[in-house]
């Protein structure tokens, strides 16, 4: 049966708890809304990493048995059978006929007839498209299939995922924003650096953000003036070579943090806003590791929160967007809490994590999403990697470990050995440190898979 969760949502997005989706978990969207924006003076689009395309088996996850999920490649028979064990209610898995490994998976249903087929027929049959967010290419497929989206369209997604929308929302809205401005010229830049030269020279770090970075890409730390200067060096060589004076980035002030947080809401298609839930981030140099889920709040932040959520929510139903939202927030070393860092209008990864927590983590228990480095020296099957784990996939009582995308193990197993792999995963405990150590223990047995693997 599917979970309260997806139901929640299809009610929010279809009108109806019964619909039937057809989902692609495009986790390269950002790349496609980019287009046509200048970004810091680095390479920014390329086609997605294997592993990064692997990721899109998150959404078997979320997906009820009713459903459709499109995977480049199909799920490991072991992996299935495992998520059938742990009663979750998987999907339809529909493979495109002919791949490419420098191509999403969009890009290979498109050019799938017999995919394309069954997806019409899908459609007919009162199906919606439900992506990760909307591109160009996600939007040429309901429009060849006639299936149509469940969300708004690629210019919709790309109006509002940008972080300058975001900026100006929070400052217009008049929510508490990091104190920073928006620049959309190489002179806008060149005037908020000088206006923040002195801050630079006292020991004020400022953080410069790519309007349509994403984990830790596009992102660029100053920490003095000279810093500064080379940037704009940079963008003053680019602009000469191109003739184009455009730069979209966002200048913020640097927030010295207590910690990350993550939370998300759904707008629905009449405009009601629905809070989701509030996690922990974990955050690496800015690179998203994971969540831990409940978060201690105070009530005022609480209330903040599910303030802003309304706020933003309203703002973005009246540009036309309905979905899912999460936004990252901050709370200081002060205490300070800054509702809006950024706003993400899609689905994201917490939104892949809502069915599984719901059914492995009992009330008053904490859970930790989060994902493992691996080193192989070949291809693990995921019966062989469930022995390695056997010591926490098979602990008795209210300690769970439960894998949440497999895919990812073998994503760059064609390149050269060792190569590197990534497992997701979900831990549940009682408490933080019975939490921290089921982690600890999985890291020993991934540890020692590796080891292996390189002898």
């Amino acid at each position: 049966m599917d979970t309260s969760y997806l139901r929640t949502l299809k009610t929010n997005l279809l009108g109806t708890p019964d619909g039937r989706l057809v989902l692609v978990c495009n986790f390269e969207a950002e790349n496609w809304w980019a287009e046509g924006h200048v970004g810091l003076p680095a390479p920014r689009f390329s086609a997605p990493t294997s592993v990064v395309s692997r990721m899109e088996e998150h959404g078997v996850l979320l997906a009820g048995a009713d459903d459709v999920l499109l995977l480049k490649h199909p799920l490991d028979p072991g992996y299935r059978e495992y998520l059938s064990r742990l009663g979750m209610p998987l999907p339809t898995v529909l493979v495109p006929e002919n791949v490419r490994a420098d191509r999403s998976t969009t890009e290979d249903v498109l050019d799938s007839p017999d995919l394309l087929r069954r997806l019409s027929a899908l459609g007919a049959e009162g199906a919606r498209l439900l992506p990760m967010g909307t591109t160009v290419l996600e939007q040429k497929l309901a429009d060849r299939c006639g299936l149509p989206l469940a969300v708004p369209d690629a210019t919709t997604f790309a109006r509002v995922n940008g972080k300058i929308y975001s900026r100006r929302l929070t400052d217009s809205a008049g929510l508490r924003a990091v104190p920073g401005d928006c620049c959309e010229t190489r002179d806008d830049l060149a005037a908020v650096l000088r206006r923040r030269r002195a801050a630079l020279a006292t020991g004020t770090r400022i953080v410069v953000k790519d309007a349509y970075g994403v984990s830790g890409k596009g992102l660029l730390l100053l920490d003095r003036p000279e810093t500064a200067d080379r940037l704009l060096r940079m963008v003053d060589r680019r602009a000469e070579r191109s003739g184009d004076d455009r730069l979209h980035v966002v200048v913020e002030e640097w927030v010295e943090k207590s910690h990350d947080l993550n939370y998300q809401f759904t707008v629905a298609d009449d405009g009601r806003i629905t809070l989701d839930f509030v996690k922990r981030a974990i955050t690496e140099n800015g690179v998203h590791k994971g969540h831990l889920m409940p978060v201690a709040l105070t009530p005022a932040q609480r209330t903040e929160l599910a303030h802003a959520a309304e706020i933003v929510g309203v703002r973005l139903h009246s540009d036309g967007y309905a979905g899912v939202v999460g936004v990252d927030a901050v709370v200081a070393t002060g205490g300070e809490l800054y509702p809006v860092l950024e706003i993400n209008a899609r689905l994201n990864m917490s939104s892949y994590q809502g069915g599984v927590t719901e059914r492995h983590q009992r009330d008053g228990q904490m859970a930790l999403a989060r994902h493992y480095p691996l080193r192989l020296a070949a291809p693990v099957s995921f019966d062989q990697l469930a022995r390695t784990l056997a010591p926490v996939l098979e602990r008795d009582g209210a300690e769970r470990f439960v894998v949440t995308c497999f895919g990812t193990v073998n994503a760059d197993a064609d390149r050269p050995a060792p190569f590197d792999g990534r497992l997701y995963a979900l831990l549940v405990a009682a408490d933080q440190e019975r939490l921290a150590a089921l982690d600890r223990a999985a890291q020993a047995a991934l540890a020692d898979l590796t080891a292996k693997e390189q002898r």
